[in-house]
């Protein structure tokens, strides 16, 4: 099916337009952290000047590089865990034969209908009793177990021949062998969809680093932000804004390096 130039010149311009709807709230940030406040109460949208007054305040207000490091420590740990946890499961529910596995699997799954907000106090309580209030292992141990990666991986999982397993079986080849010399390499796709997903929904995590931690040694980057936007009650918005710009610049070098994976791999786990 060919596409006539008229077709493609309205395709592009539809492009362009949905485009810049999209990204124009990251536009007008990244405008408004280089302006003052008169310039902001004037109602301008273009600054005077692309000056880093602001970002150098950001950095002299909050303890912003040590909120970086622990979002960024917190988003890591994250993501490998949930790498080990969800591929080890997939395994088992792929490769492993145990009475009543599908029921326990679809029981598994079936944990994605329970919103989060609904387990976040049974779940702090417990992090409470572990006395692991305001600890990396607090932050990050109750995100290893993750429904959707471990369905996304089964997906990947089922396409390896079960021939190519009976055939390691007979030349004495361990399941974990198996597992590490031949599933993971050719799951190389879902694997870093996941590790992207589990990365950024770590990293704009909000509501649980709030719950469980009080100390500013372990707090993320966005409670920081939070910090400074009660500070600057209306009057520094740009200062709000360059901290924003900070903070998300590290999500949008992971999604533009990955994108074409995780594209790939969420259409691979949508059609499978």
């Amino acid at each position: 099916m060919t596409t006539s130039l008229p077709q493609k010149i309205w395709l592009y311009f539809l492009l362009i337009v949905t485009s810049f709807c999209v990204f124009f709230p990251v536009l007008f940030a990244f405008l408004i952290s280089f302006m003052t406040g008169p310039e902001l109460l004037q109602g301008k949208f273009l600054p005077q000047s692309f000056n880093l007054d602001n970002y150098i305040r950001v950095f002299e207000r909050l303890p912003l590089l040590s909120y970086l490091l622990n979002s960024l420590i917190v988003s890591i740990g994250v993501m490998l865990g949930q790498l080990v946890v969800c591929s080890m499961a997939a395994y088992a529910f792929v490769f492993l034969k145990f009475k009543g596995r599908e029921f326990i699997f679809f029981l598994f799954i079936s944990t994605m209908m329970i919103p989060w907000e609904a387990t976040m106090i049974p779940n702090k309580f417990t992090i409470q009793k572990l006395d692991w209030l305001n600890t990396y292992q607090g932050l990050t141990l109750p995100f290893f177990a993750l429904a959707f990666g471990t369905f996304l991986l089964r997906q990947h999982f089922k396409i390896i021949p079960k021939e190519l397993h009976e055939a390691s079986q007979i030349a004495g080849l361990s399941r974990f062998a198996f597992f590490r010399r031949v599933v993971l390499p050719v799951s190389k796709t879902s694997l870093v969809t996941l590790g992207a997903y589990g990365f950024l929904t770590t990293w704009n995590m909000y509501l649980w680093p709030l719950l469980i931690t009080t100390d500013k040694s372990v707090r993320t980057v966005q409670i920081g932000l939070k910090q400074l936007q009660s500070q600057e009650t209306g009057t520094e918005w740009g200062v709000v804004m360059a901290g924003v710009i900070v903070v998300i610049i590290p999500t949008l070098i992971l999604l533009f390096i990955g994108q074409k994976q995780l594209q790939k791999g969420l259409s691979q786990g949508a059609l499978k």
